[in-house]
């Protein structure tokens, strides 16, 4: 493949995966690749590419002769990823120090007023990215590279969650707010059982998923 090709096939591929993760493509939808290249402006082979990236990641499944049909996530999928995140950040946060917590509150303050911002002018991309990057701060402060790691890959299922959401993030933008600013009042107060429970509620009420309570150990 030359150089050429290698760009056209990450740009075929970015461009699928954001339209997939941000509702372009709904799931059961089947993309052909020959409407896909034309779309793109581009050949069927870095789309061919691109689509055989995605099926490793499970976005898509390939049927040869017919494309690629999208396949999103089921309710259990979500209701997992949602208790895999709670999980990893409520862990973190148990884990995290006095110093680290203290560093990490003026970053999540002003995250939050990014946020504020975004919901109220209704840009629902920017405000993922916000909240998405807010709650990877809660990992990050746990100081386990491969924890990290393990949220870091979980990054476009939750785009794709939340995307799923739609304008209901915008409808409930109050609750959200209120929500994160518990998060960052339960660090500060250093009441880690009060955090992980303020976080099991605002995962279970965004993504209307079961999840379960952590015990802590002392």
């Amino acid at each position: 493949m030359t150089t050429d090709d290698s760009s056209a096939a990450g740009r075929a591929y970015r461009h699928l995966r954001d339209a997939i993760l941000e509702g372009g493509f709904a799931p059961g939808q089947m993309l052909g690749e020959s409407g896909l290249a034309e779309d793109l402006g581009m050949s069927r082979t870095p789309v061919r590419a691109a689509l055989a990236r995605l099926q490793e990641e499970q976005w898509v499944t390939i049927y040869p002769k017919r494309g690629a049909l999208v396949n999103g996530l089921s309710d259990r999928d979500i209701s997992e990823i949602a208790d895999a995140r709670y999980m990893l950040e409520a862990s973190a946060a148990q884990r995290a120090t006095a110093v680290t917590t203290e560093r990490l509150l003026p970053r999540l303050e002003e995250s939050l007023r990014e946020q504020e911002a975004a919901l109220e002018d209704g840009d629902l991309p920017l405000f993922i990215d916000l909240t998405t990057g807010f709650h990877r701060m809660f990992v990050e402060m746990g100081g386990n590279a491969v924890l990290l790691e393990m949220s870091d890959r979980l990054a476009d299922r939750r785009r794709f969650m939340l995307f799923r959401q739609g304008e209901r993030l915008i409808e409930r933008r109050a609750a959200m707010i209120a929500e994160h600013r518990a998060l960052i009042e339960a660090l500060r107060s250093g009441d880690v059982a009060r955090f992980a429970e303020s976080l099991r509620a605002h995962l279970r009420d965004t993504h209307n998923a079961a999840v379960e309570p952590l015990g802590f150990v002392p």
